[in-house]
């Protein structure tokens, strides 16, 4: 059975989320835009704990963005790809030289995607039926931060079935950090 549908398991998440409507979970890649946590849903009538995913619109276009670079990178560079799937560090000269190309052609072709607005993103989520643990949730919001409020927001709403997505499409420009 699935952990994340077990009532104590759900009982013990949802005493450590402390009054909240969700529990932050660790996560190295936490920002200001991007944020993973539980909450307590239903599915087919019977609760679960939710694992979701959760950022800002325009995380999700840089994300778009240097995929699609990337596959690019692959296309031009085939031994990029397999050096990168074998995880090997960067030790000589021929990696690093490589990895700047790389770098350089992905960053390029970014700035042209971007030129081209060739990438537009919508407000989204997406049920991961199959996870381990629960269910999955990945989703996308149109904004600037997400905060405590957006993630209180957005449970409140899922929950009630009241969730509207905004089906606007959008494009971002990367914002070029300045030299100091």
């Amino acid at each position: 059975m699935n952990p994340g549908f077990d009532p104590a398991i759900i009982a013990e998440h949802r005493a450590r989320m402390q009054g909240k409507s969700y529990l932050l979970i660790e996560d190295d890649d936490a920002s200001e835009e991007y944020q993973h946590f539980y909450f307590v849903g239903k599915k087919d009538g019977k609760e679960v704990l939710v694992d979701t995913v959760l950022c800002t619109l325009r995380l999700e276009h840089e994300r778009q963005l240097f995929e699609l670079a990337e596959e690019k990178a692959f296309e031009q560079f085939p031994t990029y790809q397999q050096w990168i799937e074998s995880d090997q560090p960067v030790e000589d000269e021929a990696s690093r030289q490589m990895e700047e190309e790389v770098g350089l052609f992905i960053a390029d072709v970014v700035m042209e995607l971007q030129e081209e607005g060739s990438i537009k993103v919508q407000e989204y989520t997406e049920v991961v039926e199959d996870a381990e643990f629960g269910i999955g949730l990945d989703v996308a919001l149109h904004r600037d931060r997400i905060t405590p409020q957006v993630i209180e927001k957005f449970v409140a709403d899922y929950n009630n079935e009241a969730l509207v997505l905004d089906d606007t499409l959008y494009s971002f420009q990367t914002e070029e950090e300045e030299e100091m």
